[in-house]
């Protein structure tokens, strides 16, 4: 998040730019006031003799024409620095909206990552896996896979949006969801507009992995209807919950699995002790 020493130095900024524009829209005033009355002056002085102050010189005249045009440059100076500031308050403004937004998903995702290592039961785990899936990417069907050792492939263990059960077996290396199990690096439809849903060839996936070790996949066929394209900051996010996920998947399978062992040798214990 922006920090407030930020915060103030920004709105400093701000407020020097409104001095400015306050400034330039003053000094323009005045400047065409000034414009207005040599004006006036030069057209009384080339009327004719029935005015009562004597015609000016030659030299007098353009001297006035210089002044007009000194105070023209400078207006036009002064309007285009104007201006200048003006576009860089638009750009100033866009990008801390841009920053702001990009500050809040990070926080979201901060708060999803404590979630996610706050739990070591594994349908937790993946519920909340879910959720970031959907609030923060903002996915509507989509589905987390992970790998079996003993078939080495790919079975779908959670589903949002679609049936769980029609979502094939994959193995490594096969079609797209295969490959990036593979190969550990993400793959994402070229044109999200364009894409037809296909189980076997989902819009994105990204390789949930420990290091080099990939033990899933998260695939999402379909996003929300006020999603339509993908943002810097989202490449981002699947990057960081690849990575997060996949630890917090694999410390609670582990705990899991550990917890059934010890439960088994306690009870073979009471029942030697017996």
């Amino acid at each position: 998040m922006m920090e407030p020493e930020d915060e103030k130095g920004s709105a400093k900024k701000v407020e020097e730019f409104l001095q400015v524009f306050k400034k330039g829209a003053e000094f323009t005033q005045e400047l065409l006031k000034e414009n207005e009355r040599l004006r006036y002056q030069i057209l009384q002085l080339r009327q004719g003799p029935h005015q009562s102050p004597p015609a000016p010189d030659g030299s007098e005249v353009a001297a006035l024409k210089k002044q007009i045009e000194d105070l023209e440059r400078d207006k036009q100076e002064i309007l285009d620095r104007i201006k200048q500031i003006q576009q860089e308050n638009h750009d100033f403004a866009n990008r801390y909206v841009e920053i702001e937004s990009e500050n809040n998903n990070l926080a979201n995702l901060y708060i999803a990552s404590f979630q996610l290592h706050s739990t070591l039961d594994f349908r937790e785990v993946l519920q909340v896996i879910m959720e970031i899936v959907i609030n923060l990417i903002g996915a509507e069907e989509f589905a987390i896979l992970l790998h079996d050792e003993k078939t080495n492939r790919l079975q779908a263990v959670s589903a949002e949006g679609v049936d769980k059960a029609e979502l094939p077996s994959v193995g490594l290396g096969e079609g797209v969801i295969g490959e990036v199990a593979q190969t550990g690096e993400s793959y994402f439809f070229a044109n999200i507009e364009d894409y037809q849903e296909d189980f076997s060839h989902p819009m994105v996936c990204i390789p949930l992995k420990i290091k080099d070790h990939v033990i899933g996949v998260i695939v999402i066929y379909k996003l929300l209807v006020q999603k339509n394209r993908f943002a810097e900051v989202d490449f981002e996010l699947f990057t960081l919950l690849a990575g997060h996920a996949a630890t917090a998947i694999f410390s609670s399978k582990l705990y899991s699995e550990s917890e059934r062992k010890l439960s088994t040798i306690q009870g073979f214990i009471e029942l030697l002790t017996k």
